[in-house]
């Protein structure tokens, strides 16, 4: 065999291997592990449904690739979209909501809307708002509301300020039940609050649009500009009444703690009163008992007196007892007067 013969067949090898090598890779595709996949083929644009992919590296074939859905959460604004409060009033609200793609529902999501499917999830959560109204006038008439058919259109106004958790919640399960229908899911149990009334046995009808809603948060709530002027002006005067009750409940309060300043006061007077006719009670009480030891002292000194002076007479007795008595008188001043007989010749 010719050397010509021979690096022929060796490019031709080396072709086809260089061939096979562009062929098996080329047939591998990849997924992030945020993104679903169907297999579609590339000359024919043909969808392959037998299987849903999530994230990895697939052996697929050269002539495959992967139509890609998003697997993370879908991210919706509605924003200032007009509906009619129960009382009849217009108003504008913004809102936002997080849904995912149920992966077992690929396929149906795909068939029903192929890519084309976010304008119509985001077109369907602000029907399943607007069209709140038609049931709701049908409910406010036969007096029947459920949480799925009551929404913001079956709130006045007053209740869309004041009630503001209840209505997110109310128009979340609204959102949430016409999108992704009202079958049970998988982490659905007695206790989760999010399955309420759910539907254990499914059909089509009860999947929705084959995404579930997440997460929704509702935004700003605009009122008609009157109406709110009219809620600043009740607020205002409301403040006002406030003021004005904790006003006189502070003069009644100033009252009552007056009388009470008033009343302690006349109680620690009565008791320093109390207190100062005790002290003078005792200081009697004192007086007397000093004074009657005084005299007893006093009785018994002139009885030993009198014993050593060998007094028995009684108005000599009463004569040095006046006499000790004047003594003792501080202001008393004693003179003597002797009576004298002069004898003799006075020339």
């Amino acid at each position: 065999m010719s050397s010509g013969v021979i690096k022929v067949i060796v490019s031709i090898v080396a072709a086809i291997l260089g061939l096979i090598s562009i062929l098996i890779i080329a047939s591998y595709s990849y997924l992030d592990y945020y993104e679903y996949g169907l297999r579609r083929q590339k000359s024919t644009g043909s969808v392959d449904k037998t299987e849903v992919y999530d994230g990895g590296r697939y052996f697929i074939g050269p002539d495959f690739e992967f139509k890609i859905f998003p697997a993370d959460l879908h991210e919706v604004d509605i924003d200032n979209a007009k509906v009619f409060s129960s009382d009849k009033l217009e108003v504008q609200f913004s809102a936002h909501f997080q849904y995912v793609i149920r992966k077992n529902e690929l396929v149906s999501l795909h068939d029903a809307y192929d890519l084309g499917y976010k304008e119509v999830m985001k077109s369907s959560a602000l029907d399943a708002v607007k069209m709140l109204q038609i049931h709701a006038q049908h409910l406010e008439a036969t007096n029947s509301c459920t949480t799925s058919r009551c929404a913001i259109t079956v709130y006045n106004v007053r209740e869309l300020i004041n009630n503001r958790s209840e209505i997110e919640q109310t128009v979340w399960k609204s959102v949430r039940e016409r999108l992704g229908g009202t079958c049970c899911n998988s982490y659905c149990d007695q206790t989760n609050p999010l399955c309420t009334n759910c539907v254990t046995v499914c059909s089509r009808s009860h999947r929705g649009l084959n995404v579930e809603v997440k997460y929704f948060q509702l935004g700003k709530i605009k009122i008609p500009s009157e109406v709110e002027n009219q809620f600043i002006r009740a607020s205002t005067l409301k403040e006002q009444n406030d003021e004005e009750k904790l006003k006189q409940k502070a003069v009644i309060v100033r009252k009552e703690t007056n009388q009470k300043v008033a009343e302690i006061e006349n109680e620690a007077k009565e008791i320093s009163q109390n207190a100062t006719a005790q002290a003078a009670l005792v200081q009697s009480i004192a007086r007397a008992n000093y004074t009657a030891l005084l005299e007893t002292a006093r009785s018994e000194g002139l009885k030993l007196v009198f014993s050593s002076l060998n007094i028995t007479q009684q108005d000599k007795k009463n004569s040095f007892d006046y006499l000790r008595t004047i003594r003792g008188l501080d202001k008393l001043h004693l003179t003597v007067d002797y009576q004298q007989r002069i004898a003799g010749n006075l020339g």
